[in-house]
C-alpha cells in the first residue's frame, strides 16, 4: 500500500504554485473577507424578521416595516459580496451607514419603543458597523494589492 500521507511536504516546491495562486485570488476577487459576507446575509435575514420573533408587529408598526426592508437591503448586499466582490467593494461603506441607522431608528422611525426593541436595533447595528468595517478595511486591503476591478 502506499504512502499517501503529505506530512512534511511544501507546496512551494510545486511547479504550478504560481498560477494556482493567481487562479485564487482571481476566483476570491481578491478579497480575503469571504467569512464575513456570510454574517452579514444572517444579520441582514434576521433583522428582517426580528419583528415577529420580538413581537412588536402591534406596538411598533411603523418599525416593522423599517426592519423588514433594511434587513432585506442588508441581506442582498451580503449576496452581491458573495456573488461579486469585485464590484461590490465601495458599498461596504454603506453596510456602515446601514448599520449606524438601525442603531438611531428605534427613536427616529419607532414611537415610544421598550427596551426589547431598542436593545435588539442597537445589537443589529452594532454588528452590522462591525462586518461593514470589516468588508470595508478588506477591501481598502485588497485594493491597495492591485486587485480592483
Amino acid at each position: 500500500m502506499s504512502n499517501v500521507s503529505h506530512a512534511g511536504h511544501d507546496m512551494t516546491g510545486h511547479p504550478d504554485v504560481s498560477e494556482m495562486r493567481d487562479r485564487y485570488d482571481r476566483m476570491m476577487g481578491g478579497r480575503d473577507v469571504a467569512l464575513v459576507d456570510g454574517p452579514v446575509f444572517l444579520v441582514g435575514l434576521y433583522c428582517a424578521v426580528s419583528p415577529w420573533v420580538l413581537h412588536f408587529t402591534t406596538s411598533q408598526a411603523p418599525l416593522v416595516t423599517h426592519n423588514l426592508i433594511m434587513g432585506i437591503a442588508i441581506a442582498v448586499l451580503g449576496l452581491g459580496f458573495t456573488v461579486m466582490p469585485q464590484r461590490m467593494y465601495g458599498l461596504s461603506w454603506a453596510i456602515c451607514a446601514m448599520g449606524a441607522w438601525m442603531i438611531i431608528s428605534p427613536w427616529v422611525v419607532g414611537s415610544s419603543p421598550d427596551t426589547g426593541v431598542v436593545l435588539n436595533n442597537v445589537i443589529i447595528g452594532g454588528l452590522t458597523v462591525l462586518l461593514g468595517l470589516v468588508c470595508a478595511g478588506a477591501s481598502m486591503r485588497s485594493g491597495r494589492g492591485g486587485a480592483r476591478a
